[in-house]
């Protein structure tokens, strides 16, 4: 007899969202869309230029790279406004990951540069599949922040040459403004006029233009959009200027000819050699990108209430960069500026972000021959007034005040990228990150605890005025026990009770332990024995099921000298009279 399985169209949902959410499209959600499309695009079309620029790639793959991608992010993606492309930090990755296999503007750099898109779209599918997105987990918030931090200055440094039109090299900061300095003599001062003024001009757009203009009766949204659209004016200007004065033939760097045109289709390499020089940097690409991402996307949602799957959004991510591979782009993510002015514009669905694509597509087909005379120094402009706003050293205030641990990390990020190069910076940002976890969980808050008078509740001795029975010591920990916190445990334990032989009891408290490896296991069992061979009695009390279920498996609950409570209430009334007050301690009683 064949059994036939019914098919699971909720499954399929699962990993194309587009079925979803298009099952519900109105006439005025495309309207709503479609305007926000229009917003992101008069945008997106200055920064691809610019962050391909910054990339060390040529101008239209920035186009490219903001075409199939975003339609590929439409049908995977679960984000309602986040707005997929080229971005400053993956674009400085890129060229850091790209620039020692290839020399800037060789085909040879512009495939490496596809071939890592599409090495960093297969990671993130695998990952997606496979549920991985928690690796992401292993950069905390102020480390990314640091990174972020200093790429931001990294990347502005970078730019500065094109300001002043002079050539400078280097992938640290120290050798960015070294080889500065030397090239200074050779300012091209028409290059310097036009760099400085599309600087000023797009600061104050940014800042002063909505004010503005709303102070002239212009409603909000048209405000929001003309500011949006100073990058456009900029690069409008400056072109005419170049074009009118032809200021290529005293020295001005333009951009040249783009050629025009759909992306086409191309295939990235699948040489080993190369795969293995590209992978590393593909993964940090990857786990950078996603933290992002994501955080960008829930934080938009969450204005909504809505939500997104992080493990979708790795599917999502990873169709975009194999889109970008195959289209002639480079690595993309979702990028916070662009996310932002697509949720303020009304996006109610990815679907925006498909017709952003059908509008920078136009642009490749009908506008590009216009960019010709645009100057360098223009972009660069673009690219700096960007990326300062990525600039963040709150959090080193922020860190100094609530935790010097994290200060310490985000310090050491900030420097050893801007010292080092990105790739180096990120890399030790994940190794301080795993380090100051496995740091902070090696020494958990353990406490000495004692019952409130008057209640069933345990609180800290040295907080709090309670009650303690003297042949027993009740230790609460507040953390799980693993192999790097298990010995602190147990010294702490055995310190306490060395040189006291009126302790006959010790319960270890356990409402925060929610797991117990078997170097935990193995500590604890001897912790045991040894209190066994003192005399003493080990208790177990407010044990977590799961965890319960597991040590149910292991020989600590038959070796087991005491017993296992449900609750430690029940551990005193069973193990002694409540006769010793203890003074609470001078600290103020703000913790448990």
């Amino acid at each position: 007899m064949s059994v036939t399985r019914s098919f699971d169209p909720r499954k399929l949902r699962r990993y194309l969202p587009i079925l979803e959410w298009g099952s519900k499209y109105t006439p005025s959600t495309f309207a709503n869309d479609g305007i926000a499309a229009i917003i992101v695009t008069i945008m997106l079309i200055p920064q691809s230029l610019a962050y391909a620029l910054l990339a060390g790639l040529p101008a239209q793959m920035g186009l490219y790279a903001s075409i199939l991608p975003l339609v590929a992010y439409a049908i995977f993606g679960t984000s309602r406004a986040l707005a997929v492309g080229p971005v400053a930090v993956v674009s400085l990755m890129t060229a850091a990951a790209v620039g020692n296999m290839a020399l800037q503007g060789t085909a040879e750099y512009a495939a490496a540069a596809i071939t890592l898109a599409f090495i960093s779209g297969v990671i993130l599918l695998v990952m997606g599949f496979f549920r991985l997105g928690f690796f992401a987990n292993f950069l905390s918030h102020p480390v990314i922040a640091g990174f972020i931090t200093a790429s931001g200055i990294l990347i502005a440094a970078s730019q500065i040459k094109h300001i002043f039109g002079v050539s400078a090299s280097g992938e640290t900061l120290p050798e960015r403004l070294i080889s500065l300095a030397q090239h200074l003599g050779q300012t091209n001062f028409i290059t310097l006029i036009i760099g400085v003024a599309a600087t000023a001009f797009l600061f104050w757009v940014r800042k002063g233009l909505k004010p503005l203009l709303i102070s002239k009766g212009v409603g909000p949204r048209m405000a929001d959009i003309a500011t949006k659209a100073g990058p456009v004016a900029a690069v409008v200007v400056t072109t005419l200027i170049s074009f009118v004065f032809s200021l290529n033939d005293h020295g001005v760097k333009i951009v040249g000819e783009v050629p025009r045109g759909l992306p086409p289709l191309t295939l990235p390499h699948f040489s080993p050699e190369i795969w293995s020089q590209l992978f590393g940097s593909a993964i940090l690409i990857s786990i950078i990108g996603f933290v992002e991402s994501v955080s960008v996307a829930q934080t938009l949602a969450a204005k909504k209430r809505q939500r997104i799957v992080p493990d979708q959004e790795l599917i999502g991510l990873g169709a975009s960069n194999i889109a970008a591979a195959i289209s002639g782009g480079y690595p993309v993510t979702g990028g916070f500026a662009r996310s932002v002015v697509n949720f303020d514009a009304g996006a109610e669905t990815p679907a925006a972000g498909a017709f952003t694509a059908v509008g920078i597509a136009l642009a490749a087909l009908f506008l590009t021959p216009l960019l010709y005379f645009l100057p360098i120094a223009t972009l660069a402009a673009t690219i700096i007034v960007a990326v300062l706003s990525l600039v963040d050293f709150k959090i080193l205030k922020t860190t100094w005040g609530y935790s010097k641990a994290d200060f310490a990390a985000v310090l050491a990020t900030i420097l050893l990228t801007l010292w080092f190069g990105v790739e180096t910076g990120v890399s030790s940002g994940v190794i301080l990150s795993i380090a100051l976890h496995l740091y902070k969980t090696s020494r958990p808050h353990v406490a000495e605890v004692g019952l409130v008078p008057g209640s069933e509740h345990f609180r800290n001795i040295n907080r709090h005025d309670v009650l303690t029975v003297p042949e027993m010591v009740t230790i609460r920990v507040d953390e799980s026990l693993y192999f790097a916190n298990a010995r602190f445990l147990e010294d702490y334990i055995l310190d306490r009770i060395a040189d006291n032989p009126v302790i006959k009891h010790v319960v270890l408290m356990c409402p925060a332990v929610n797991d117990v490896d078997s170097s935990a296991l193995e500590t604890l069992e001897e912790l045991n024995r040894r209190l066994n061979d003192a005399g003493i009695k080990l208790h177990l009390s407010e044990v977590k099921g799961p965890v319960m279920d597991r040590l149910q498996k292991s020989h600590l609950l038959q070796d087991l000298s005491g017993q296992v409570f449900l609750s430690q209430f029940a551990a005193m009334k069973a193990l002694g009279d409540v006769t010793k007050p203890v003074q609470p301690a001078t600290q103020s009683d703000t913790a448990a």
